[in-house]
């Protein structure tokens, strides 16, 4: 019996694990979308870069792409990827629930995503920001219903300052290396990748609890995120293939512009 036992549990921990590898394969499929902005991701940074437009005439020529052979081959993955599993998705979502559902549900996962926030304004000597961030959490934890609603901006004035690793790389001017399109998680660069794995290992809850618990909570996070994010932004990629003649050249334009354009004014203190 202890044998059998034991075979059900090792049995019950591969399904585990198998059920939340593709559960985050599909919550790392928004891939790219248009000209003027960034590509939209599960990444945080190139989501924030999807909701930060560049302004006219940073582009610095063309830039140099050393891994085009294994970027565009993802670019188009993360592409058929989206038509096929998120866009359907996400679009039966939106016809269920109704869009002031859908943004407080977007606000609630951007409360959750404080730490990494907190941390680099943080580790970049904004000290007024980094407790701007810790007022905001404790404002609209409780007042706001866990994150559903944002009085801390909207009663009290105390806007979000968006900030990850990748920024604060860039912040002290060390290079970021070459421009990537990862699979699932969309445009990044070397460095931004390496901000991207250290803003995860930032999750209290990675410390706390078994790591099949956080690999499976991690998952389906991902895919709530993902699903409802792009829920939010159906006609932006149709508008990107629309107009765009290089849609790669524009996505990767886009990323990196909006990527330095952010730390600027992070240099320049306009958050």
């Amino acid at each position: 019996m202890t044998s059998g036992s034991k075979k059900i549990e090792k049995t019950g921990v591969l399904w585990t694990m198998l059920a939340s590898s593709l559960l985050a394969v599909v919550s790392f499929a928004t891939p790219a979308l248009s000209q003027d902005a960034a590509p939209l991701s599960a990444n945080p940074a190139a989501r924030s870069a999807a909701e930060t437009q560049a302004p006219p005439g940073e582009n610095q020529g063309v830039t140099p792409d050393p891994f085009s052979g294994f970027n565009e081959p993802m670019f188009t993955f993360n592409l058929k990827l989206d038509d096929w599993v998120l866009r359907p998705v996400a679009s039966g979502y939106s016809f269920i629930a109704p869009q002031p559902v859908r943004e407080g549900v977007g606000r609630f996962f951007d409360n959750v995503r404080v730490i990494p926030r907190f941390a680099n304004n943080l580790f970049q000597l904004k000290l007024a920001e980094a407790g701007t961030e810790v007022a905001r959490f404790g404002i609209n934890t409780t007042i706001g219903l866990a994150g559903f609603f944002d009085p801390a901006d909207e009663w009290f004035g105390l806007e979000e300052h968006p900030n990850d690793f990748g920024l604060t790389i860039r912040y002290y001017n060390i290079p970021t290396g070459p421009y990537i399109m990862l699979p699932f998680f969309g445009p990044s660069t070397v460095g931004d990748t390496v901000g991207l794995v250290a803003d995860g290992a930032m999750n209290p809850m990675s410390y706390l609890l078994p790591w099949y618990v956080t690999l499976s909570a991690g998952a389906g996070q991902r895919v709530v995120e993902a699903v409802n994010y792009r829920s939010l932004h159906m006609n932006q990629f149709e508008e990107a293939d629309r107009y765009a003649i290089d849609l790669y050249g524009a996505v990767q334009d886009a990323y990196l512009q909006t990527r330095n354009h952010e730390v600027k004014k992070l240099h320049e203190e306009q958050w």
